[in-house]
């Protein structure tokens, strides 16, 4: 053994304990708050938008009048496993990922605008 790491384990070996070093459950807590902070702030509502969203994305089916993340609204003609049909204008028929689709838009007859429709409980069996 060399006689530098020789000297650095003799002086390692004789340095005092330190009062951090006694109670390390204490440097702990700090860094436990924050993790659960930041899982109740950002991680939860996050996975509860998520599961929205997919349950949104499950219940497409034909007739569905939808507004795709690059902004065109159309109906859904055809629901695949991967890939959804809309029909934009009367002989124009465009194939998006399922992902591509936002929101399902319901048309306000009496205000005449549209709004986001909130996707339906899932029915347990």
């Amino acid at each position: 053994m060399s006689p530098l790491l020789a000297s650095l384990l003799m002086v390692l070996q004789d340095a005092p304990t330190t009062e951090a070093a006694e109670k390390p459950p204490s440097l702990w807590f700090p860094l436990l708050a924050m993790g659960a902070i930041f899982y109740f702030l950002l991680i939860a509502p996050e996975r509860k938008q998520r599961k929205k969203r997919q349950a949104m994305l499950d219940q497409l089916k034909k007739g569905d009048e939808v507004l795709t993340t690059g902004g065109i609204i159309g109906k859904v003609i055809e629901v695949r496993d991967e890939r959804v049909v809309l029909q934009v204008a009367d002989n124009t028929r465009l194939t998006f990922s399922r992902q591509a689709v936002q929101t399902v838009v319901l048309v306000d007859a009496e205000k005449g605008g549209d709004k986001a429709r909130e996707p339906e409980k899932p029915k347990k069996a």
